[in-house]
């Protein structure tokens, strides 16, 4: 089954790729933005569905500083939030 496991700084902690895009954005014309944050996004294929969230814990994230949300896209290309890491809103 694909899954896909959306990746954040939490909430206070520095995002210093963050910060950079926030401030090149202006230099390129880009105005109006404020609290950018620089993610990643890990798709994998997992056997067995139960054992995402040990994998995140485990490997994936680093819980000490990110949150992480883990969708399960619908093959319309919908996908449905799982988890109870979701990531600030």
């Amino acid at each position: 089954m694909r899954a896909r496991v959306l990746v954040r700084p939490k909430a206070g902690i520095l995002d210093p790729q963050g910060v950079a895009v926030q401030r090149a954005l202006p230099a390129l014309g880009f105005e109006g933005v404020a609290d950018v944050n620089v993610g990643r996004l890990i798709e994998l294929d997992v056997e067995d569905p139960s054992q995402l969230e040990a994998m995140c814990e485990k490997l994936l994230v680093n819980p000490l500083i990110e949150d992480y949300s883990i969708q399960w896209p619908e093959a319309d290309g919908r996908s449905q939030d799982a988890g109870p890491h979701a990531p600030r809103g």
